[in-house]
């Protein structure tokens, strides 16, 4: 009987700090105006079209395993720089990371970028469903690589890369090229789908 409670009081604060972070997240993007849902007014499970409205609206779409590489790489950025902390510690930086990210990936600036640098024409920011899944994707990266061999975790990056690269011509790696120095010869491949 006292494994139940000891159970439940080391999976509180991870609980918890995931409940703050995305709290936080949501009063802020929808402080910034960020609509719920879909301006299409439907809730989807998976929205399969990237160069659609619906895309980065719903529940989840294909860039859904890049916020769960999220979760793995700042997993392995936690333990390169937090090593003597507990784990909750690197989970609140995991989130901290996240939620920040998602937050200004819902402002103008970043918006803007996406639609002029990228193959994002139809980007209008996310909904905050969209946006909050994100976040709950790299907490489940991050579990994953806590408990996973880290062979397995890369393995699972790889794939998860190479995967969207075939199926829509984007994924993690370049989305961050593309912001960052976009290149017109990647731009026009992708635009080749």
């Amino acid at each position: 009987m006292s494994a139940a409670p000891s159970q439940a009081r080391r999976v509180f604060p991870f609980a918890g700090l995931l409940l703050l972070a995305l709290a936080v997240q949501v009063a802020m993007e929808r402080f910034f105006g960020r609509l719920w849902i879909c301006a299409c007014g439907e809730v989807k499970l998976f929205e399969a079209s990237v160069h659609s409205e619906g895309n980065s609206q719903h529940i989840a779409d294909w860039y859904s395993p890049s916020h769960v590489e999220h979760g793995f790489l700042f997993y392995g950025l936690a333990w390169l720089l937090l090593r003597r902390f507990p784990k909750w510690v690197w989970l609140a930086a995991a989130l901290v990371l996240e939620s920040a990210w998602e937050v200004l990936e819902n402002t103008p600036l970043i918006i803007d970028r996406y639609r002029s640098a990228t193959i994002s024409y139809h980007y209008y920011g996310d909904s905050i469903l969209n946006s909050a899944m994100d976040t709950l994707m790299m907490t489940l990266g991050f579990w994953l690589a806590a408990r996973m061999p880290v062979r397995l975790t890369i393995g699972l990056a790889l794939f998860a890369e190479l995967l969207t690269l075939y199926l829509i011509r984007d994924n993690l790696t370049l989305n961050i090229i593309m912001l960052i120095h976009p290149i017109e010869a990647i731009k026009t491949w992708q635009a080749a789908l």
